[in-house]
């Protein structure tokens, strides 16, 4: 066995040995509400929404995008489990700026060892074979961190499976400060109606 799958079951004994009331914890999220976020392993939703376990729904995906599958699950959050409103979460120096489609495609089709980050960008390491099976998927790049938090909002928003009644809010975490910022034009975009 590798030393991360050690320490995983080790953390989980631990953790599972004092578990207690959390076995009692309702289905539906307490506090009525799904964030959806990146998987950038510097953001902490439980901490920065304050949330405890079994408060909210958290979706997370490279970049905190909107994809069919981020709907699918806010889909299943408020139909079958009572969600009221959605938080649309991106952060500072995300991953997903630093790259394009173009480039992404490129790399898996010379490589499919992992690459290095330099001054200009991702850039190929490894060695062959490479696959062009990327060609075929849309990695929701972001160009402008703010307008894809927009784009994001209005893309649930306009899904003929989400409601009106649900309010959809964007932020834009600093990875930084840690503080949550709205971003400007979101909550119109996202607004009940």
């Amino acid at each position: 066995m590798s030393k991360v799958i050690d320490e995983v079951l080790a953390a989980n004994a631990q953790y599972s040995a004092s578990f207690g009331e959390k076995s009692n914890l309702a289905l539906p999220p307490a506090r009525r509400f799904a964030v959806l976020t990146c998987m950038d392993a510097r953001l902490d939703p439980a901490k920065f929404a304050g949330l405890s376990v079994g408060d909210a729904h958290v979706i997370r995906n490279a970049g905190g995008r909107a994809s069919d599958d981020a709907i699918r699950s806010l889909v299943i959050s408020y139909k079958l489990l009572g969600t009221a409103e959605f938080f649309v979460i991106h952060h500072t120096d995300c991953g997903m700026e630093f790259f394009t489609n173009e480039v992404m495609r490129g790399l898996l089709s010379s490589s499919l060892e992992t690459a290095a980050l330099g001054p200009k960008g991702f850039y190929d390491v490894g060695k062959g074979p490479g696959s062009r099976a990327g060609e075929f998927i849309e990695f929701l790049t972001i160009a402008d961190q703010k307008q894809a938090v927009i784009d994001d909002v209005v893309r649930i928003r306009t899904h003929p499976l989400v409601p009106r009644s649900i309010p959809i809010y964007g932020y834009v975490y600093d990875v930084k400060s840690g503080k949550l910022n709205e971003v400007e034009g979101a909550a119109k975009a996202g607004a009940a109606g």
